[in-house]
């Protein structure tokens, strides 16, 4: 017995001894990405680590200004991919990105939806006026790129001060998204591709007309631990494959 227990304790030995190295020699690659592209990046993911055996791609999603401000108070991340220009030039004015460095890997667009039974019964902006719509569903525009967007437009059409009141502010435009799929809010602004991701528990009322459209960049960050796999992965996220993967989630080409 003693003896079998000795050799099961060598074998385990050296089984540490052999995967030892292969963890010390594993590559952390993380990437701060907007709320918008969990799928999207999350179908990236696979195909950029096989093609870079080695590589651990170590995905962190939330609201983009979220991500910028964990980022300047210090967080660890190689890559940042913002749902909006504002983020990102913040952290190229602070210092935290080369101006150069940046490029638009995609578009989207912003939507007005509702659950798929439409309580409310709304089928434009104007509407939301109206006594049947007691919430609307926003991300916080402070924070959150859409609805920084969604703010803009209705400020546009002079709608936002008379709606405010309404509004339920989430997080992120994800969890805009869960309000609308769950029925907790009565309609809300989400991008394009939310909507779609939601299937048939969202419905889409209107595409919202934008100055300027929902834009996406993104960029190897200058305390990268990394920069040379973060810029392998910013090439790969623009390359056919990261394309094909990105329009398969809604997104369109820059």
């Amino acid at each position: 017995m003693k003896r079998v227990l000795n050799s099961l304790i060598l074998s385990c030995a050296c089984m540490v001894l052999v995967l030892a190295p292969l963890s010390a020699h594993a590559e952390e690659l993380i990437v701060s990405a907007a709320a918008s592209l969990t799928d999207a990046f999350t179908d990236i993911e696979p195909g950029f680590e096989k093609a870079n055996p080695g590589v651990d791609v170590v995905m962190n999603f939330a609201a983009s200004g979220a991500l910028y401000r964990q980022i300047e108070q210090g967080a660890p991340a190689d890559v940042f991919a913002s749902a909006n220009p504002k983020w990102m030039q913040k952290a190229v004015d602070n210092g935290f990105a080369d101006k150069d460095a940046v490029v638009t890997f995609a578009q989207n667009a912003l939507v007005l939806a509702v659950p798929a039974d439409n309580p409310a019964g709304v089928k434009s902006l104007d509407d939301l006026k109206g006594d049947a719509v007691k919430s609307i569903g926003i991300g916080t525009p402070e924070t959150v790129p859409a609805g920084q967007y969604a703010k803009s437009a209705l400020t546009a059409q002079k709608l936002y001060t008379t709606l405010e009141p309404k509004m339920i502010f989430g997080e992120s435009v994800r969890q805009v998204l869960d309000y609308l799929s769950r029925g907790e809010v009565d309609c809300g602004f989400v991008y394009k591709t939310d909507a779609v991701k939601a299937g048939d528990a969202v419905a889409i009322v209107a595409e919202i007309p934008l100055e300027k459209p929902v834009s996406y960049p993104i960029a190897v960050l200058k305390n990268s631990t990394n920069s040379k796999m973060a810029q392998a992965f910013v090439d790969y996220v623009q390359s056919e494959e990261g394309m094909t993967l990105l329009e398969a989630r809604g997104f369109k080409r820059p």
